[in-house]
C-alpha cells in the first residue's frame, strides 16, 4: 500500500530560487498550494514508481504499465531526458537556454527556437487576452524587482518610481512570432514563462506515458500533475487539494479528477515580510505589484496541465468574483478558497462539482 503528499511552493527564506521563478518548489512535502494523495494496494508489478528532481523542484509519477512499455530504467531515463530539454529551452536560470538567449538579445533582434518553446509562449500570449491581461509572460522585470526571480530580494520595498520603470519594461505587444523565430521590440524585454513551463513540463511526460499506450498514470511535478485512466485494480485516482494554510498540512478537499490535468496556485508559502508589510510571488501585471485580496488557493482542471498552470496563476491575480467569472465564460473547472476571518470559504464553478467525491 503506499501513499504519498505533496505541497506546493516555499516559504522564501533565500535570496535565490532555481530554474523556475514563480512557483517553484523545495522538496516533495512543501511545495504550496495544492497537496495530493495517491493511495491504493496495487502489487508491486502492477505500477511502476518513478520520482526525481527538476525545474527546481521534483517529479513523482505512478503509471500502469503495458506491454510497450519499455523497463522502468529506460522509462526513467526517456522522462529525464525530455525534462531536461524543457529547462534547456525555458529556464530563466541558465544563460544558455532558448529564453535566456532570447532575454539577452538587443532590440528588434530575434532568434530561433524550438516548437515547444514556440508553443508555450502562444499559449501566454492567448492567455493574456482571455484573462484580461492578468497572466503576462513578459512580467520578468517586475518578478526580479520584488525578488522572486534570479535576481536578490531587495532590501527594501521598491518605490513607485522603481515599479513605473520595470513596469515600462514589459508588454506581450513588444514579442512577436514568426515561424519558429521569436523577435523583442523593446530591448529590455524579459519572457518569463514559469507560470505555464512547469504545467508543461507534466504535458510532455504525459505524452510519453500515452506513447507507451498506458491506461493510467498520474504524473507530479511540483505539485501540477495529470491523471489518466484508473489504478491498476482499477479503482480512481484521488487528489486531495489542500487547505491554505501555514500552520502544517491539510485536505480542504478530496476530487477524483478522472483523465484531467490539474494546477494550483496560492499566495501563502512564497512570500517575504519586509518593513512590517507581507509581499507574494504573486505579481498583477496591470499595477505591478504583489496581489493584495482575500483569496488564497485557486484549483484549475483543464485536459492541458500548462493551460490549468497559467488560469491557476492568472486567476490569483483576478481575485474570486473574476475568476468566477472567467470560469464560466470559459467552461472552467475550477475550485476557490477565500480568506474568511479565521477560517476560509470555499466556490466552486459548476464544471468543477462533478469531480467532487
Amino acid at each position: 500500500m503506499f501513499k504519498t503528499l505533496a505541497l506546493k511552493t516555499p516559504v522564501l527564506n533565500t535570496s535565490a530560487l532555481k530554474h523556475l521563478s514563480l512557483k517553484n518548489s523545495i522538496s516533495w512535502l512543501l511545495v504550496a498550494g495544492l497537496a495530493f494523495v495517491m493511495a491504493g494496494c496495487a502489487k508491486k508489478d502492477e505500477v511502476i514508481s518513478l520520482s526525481g528532481s527538476t525545474m527546481g523542484t521534483t517529479y513523482h509519477i505512478k503509471v500502469v504499465p503495458s506491454e510497450h512499455m519499455p523497463t522502468a530504467q529506460l522509462l526513467q531515463a526517456e522522462i529525464d531526458l525530455a525534462l531536461e530539454q524543457v529547462n534547456n529551452q525555458m529556464s530563466t536560470y541558465r544563460p544558455d537556454s532558448e529564453l535566456s538567449r532570447f532575454n539577452q538579445l538587443p532590440l528588434e533582434q530575434s532568434v530561433e527556437v524550438s516548437s515547444d518553446t514556440i508553443k508555450v509562449v502562444k499559449e501566454g500570449m492567448r492567455l493574456f487576452e482571455v484573462s484580461d491581461k492578468a497572466l503576462d509572460i513578459t512580467l520578468g522585470p517586475l518578478v526580479n524587482l520584488w525578488g522572486f526571480g534570479p535576481d536578490k530580494r531587495p532590501t527594501k520595498v521598491p518605490t513607485q518610481a522603481q515599479i513605473d520603470a520595470a513596469k515600462a519594461k514589459t508588454g506581450i505587444h513588444e514579442l512577436s512570432i514568426d515561424g519558429n523565430r521569436l523577435s523583442k521590440h523593446n530591448a529590455y524585454l524579459y519572457v518569463d514563462l514559469s507560470s505555464i513551463a512547469k504545467g508543461f513540463g507534466v504535458d510532455k511526460v504525459a505524452s510519453i506515458l500515452d506513447k507507451y499506450h498506458s491506461t493510467g498514470y498520474l504524473v507530479e511535478i511540483g505539485g501540477e500533475l495529470s491523471v489518466k485512466g484508473t489504478k491498476a485494480d482499477g479503482s480512481a485516482w484521488k487528489v486531495a487539494i489542500e487547505k491554505p494554510t501555514d500552520e502544517g498540512m491539510a485536505v480542504q478537499q478530496v476530487i477524483e479528477p478522472g483523465t484531467m490535468a490539474m494546477a494550483t496556485s496560492g499566495d501563502y508559502r512564497n512570500y517575504y515580510e519586509e518593513e512590517g508589510q507581507r509581499f507574494t510571488h504573486i505579481i498583477d501585471p496591470r499595477t505591478g505589484l504583489p496581489i493584495n485580496h482575500k483569496l488564497a488557493s485557486v484549483t484549475v482542471l483543464h485536459k492541458d496541465c500548462m493551460t490549468a498552470d497559467g488560469f491557476a496563476t492568472a486567476m490569483m491575480v483576478l481575485g474570486t468574483e473574476a475568476s468566477l467569472e472567467l470560469a464560466k465564460k470559459e467552461h472552467l473547472a475550477i475550485m476557490l478558497i477565500e480568506k474568511q476571518g479565521e477560517g476560509f470559504k470555499v466556490y466552486y464553478s459548476e464544471a468543477f462539482k462533478p469531480f467532487i467525491k
